[in-house]
């Protein structure tokens, strides 16, 4: 296939915020963007987001691209004049083209035997995993606010049944939330439900909700976290303000240990500050649940080697924008699956009506997608697994 009509432009995402989208042959990609970013994280933009636009308006892209692995020669190509968001919407736009010339699915012409599947059943979708209590650098709210960044559900359905569950989930949370604090809860730049809590407060109301849905529904949910714990580490002790309370590295370890007993957690995310491999190996002994990298290995092949190394994590957010590179995604979610590393494809804080992530998820055969049933850049993504799993 040659490239042709290759055009990049400024587009708004969910935070009102600048991003960038990229055509190529009519098939078309807007990248994310996150807030809480690891600081091993790729550059958005190389020298900024119009500098990106103009650098991809103008180079000369006549050339053949016929499979996926030929992306190797775009990178070369282009990897010193972009940055990674750029890359990324560069490259999905690519497959998207290659796809649509061959009348196929995104996530069928990644993984052809998927189409092979179609209408018999039983292909695995990554098990959805909804923000519902919002904190951190997400979260604007008076007075006092979790520290911890997200208050996670997920329940063991495909799409349609999780979407509904997660959604119910959602709104018990929030009548909750008003009946505890006497106040409408908001809603943070994900969608998730912002109020004066503190952390404790915060799972208290997650363990409610979750013996309500099961009481009406008969499913279970299971509750996770993000801490995003670099946030309030001060380099020396984690500080929760919300509580007065000033953690050494060994007190956080020890209080992760205890919440994950006390609320019997599924998934874990970021305990720690992101250059504590250590300390992450040493929760991976202790608790009995998915301790999740992402700042710690920010979808970057050599930290996820150093983590698997050290037996840091046996899980790991996939965010394809904090690498730009497809291959380089999937290089990263192969190693994963060697090492029974559970994979998370995930959206950022900043979306688009984008829903690239969702035919990733499926084809790369992710365990868990990270992504919030409220609001339309989110739900863009779950309708499209829902899209999905009708064929099957």
């Amino acid at each position: 296939m040659k490239l042709k009509e290759v055009r990049a432009e400024i587009v708004r995402d969910s935070r009102g915020e600048k991003t960038i989208l990229v055509r190529v042959n009519g098939q078309v990609t807007s990248a994310p963007s996150g807030k809480s970013t690891g600081k091993y994280e790729k550059k958005c933009y190389r020298h900024g987001i119009e500098h990106d636009v103009s650098s991809i308006n103008n180079m000369d892209f006549n050339r053949e691209i016929n499979k996926f692995e030929d992306l190797i020669f775009l990178e070369k190509y282009v990897k010193k004049n972009i940055g990674a968001n750029t890359l990324f919407a560069l490259e999905a736009s690519v497959l998207k083209a290659l796809a649509a010339e061959k009348n196929l699915e995104l996530y069928e012409y990644l993984n052809p035997k998927l189409k092979k599947e179609k209408g018999k059943g039983g292909i695995k979708f990554p098990r959805i995993i909804s923000n519902t209590i919002g904190g951190g650098a997400h979260t604007n709210v008076e007075g006092k606010k979790p520290e911890f960044q997200e208050f996670l559900i997920t329940c063991n359905k495909n799409p349609y049944q999780a979407k509904e569950i997660n959604n119910k989930a959602y709104y018990e949370t929030s009548k909750i939330i008003e009946t505890l604090t006497g106040k409408q809860a908001l809603k943070n730049d994900e969608n998730a439900l912002a109020a004066s809590l503190g952390v404790e407060q915060a799972f208290e109301i997650i363990k409610d909700v979750q013996e309500n849905i099961f009481d009406e529904t008969k499913t279970h949910l299971d509750v996770g976290v993000d801490v995003a714990a670099s946030q309030f580490f001060d380099g020396k002790n984690y500080i929760y303000k919300s509580s007065g309370r000033k953690l050494s590295r060994q007190e956080q370890i020890d209080y992760i240990v205890e919440l994950s007993e006390k609320y019997n957690l599924f998934y874990i995310e970021d305990p720690l500050e992101e250059e504590d491999f250590l300390g992450f190996s040493e929760l991976v002994r202790k608790c009995n649940c998915l301790i999740v990298g992402d700042d710690l290995t920010v979808t970057n092949l050599e930290r996820v080697k150093e983590a698997i190394k050290k037996k840091a994590i046996n899980a790991m957010i996939i965010k394809p924008n904090q690498i730009g590179s497809l291959l380089e995604v999937r290089e990263v979610i192969e190693l994963c699956k060697k090492n029974k590393i559970a994979t998370i494809i995930s959206h950022r804080s900043g979306e688009t009506l984008d829903n690239s992530i969702a035919d990733l998820g499926v084809a790369f055969e992710c365990d868990f997608i990270k992504i919030p049933v409220i609001g339309k850049e989110r739900l863009a993504k779950v309708n499209r697994l829902e899209e999905i799993e009708k064929k099957f």
